[in-house]
């Protein structure tokens, strides 16, 4: 078997559905003691749920210990839970702005603050961020900042962690179908120029993110720390 995950114990945040949910059913059929996080759960799985919104994230000790009474470690931790608010004056929404950073990049922050201290050797940390970390886009600067605060926060921490031989990597998720874009990808005008950008031709699904998180938390990614995995579909390397 390429990848086995038996007793190793896995959080994932924002794993109610979406992104979050598949990666967590990919762990959890792997033999993974898997811990899901997210603000409620509508559906089942062979998992811990702990129910917690990250927006609260100076209360992230609290959900650590709650973590603590079901694993003594977590091997694998899987910041994944993100929102996108949209906004008519986005530089005069403050509080959009607030709750953004505070669940996209704050609780990251915390968690591996926290978390890290459960992580035995050779453990992983993965963070999802988005192609706004690198480009700009139109009417979503809240969101943009803290995808870009996220994904240079997986560059200090892989530096930071070495001693402790944690890495740290990004998956960088191209255009993906989730409740989040559906106002997207619902839409065809919409549809169809993102569809023309990506040279695969197609929108994601959030199971297209699953075989490089399982890489980069396994033993056949060991000389990767730092990175970044783009899985865009070929979106931010076409130049049209």
């Amino acid at each position: 078997m390429l990848f086995n995950f038996k007793n190793k114990t896995v959080l994932v945040t924002g794993s109610n559905n979406g992104n979050g949910l598949a990666i967590a059913k990919a762990y959890s059929k792997l033999k993974a003691n898997v811990i899901r996080v997210d603000r409620k759960f509508t559906t089942k799985m062979k998992s811990k749920d702990i129910i917690f919104d990250l927006e609260n994230y100076n209360q992230i000790k609290n959900l650590v210990i709650s973590v603590k009474k079901t694993s003594k470690k977590v091997d694998i931790l899987i910041n994944n839970a993100g929102v996108s608010l949209s906004s008519l004056n986005p530089y005069k929404d403050f509080i959009s702005y607030h709750k953004t950073l505070s669940v996209n990049l704050h609780s990251p922050f915390y968690l591996i603050s926290y978390i890290s201290d459960l992580m035995p050797k050779h453990s992983s940390i993965i963070q999802i961020t988005s192609l706004g970390q690198r480009f700009g886009f139109r009417k979503n600067p809240s969101y943009q900042i803290s995808k870009a605060g996220l994904a240079q926060l997986t560059r200090c921490a892989a530096i930071d962690f070495q001693k402790k031989k944690i890495r740290v990597n990004n998956i960088c998720p191209g255009y993906i179908k989730t409740n989040m874009t559906r106002k997207s990808y619902t839409n065809k005008f919409k549809t169809k120029e993102r569809i023309d950008r990506t040279i695969t031709k197609r929108w994601g699904v959030p199971q297209d993110l699953v075989g490089s998180v399982l890489f980069l938390s396994s033993k056949h990614s060991s000389y990767i720390n730092g990175s970044t995995i783009d899985v865009d579909g070929g979106w931010s390397v076409n130049g049209v």
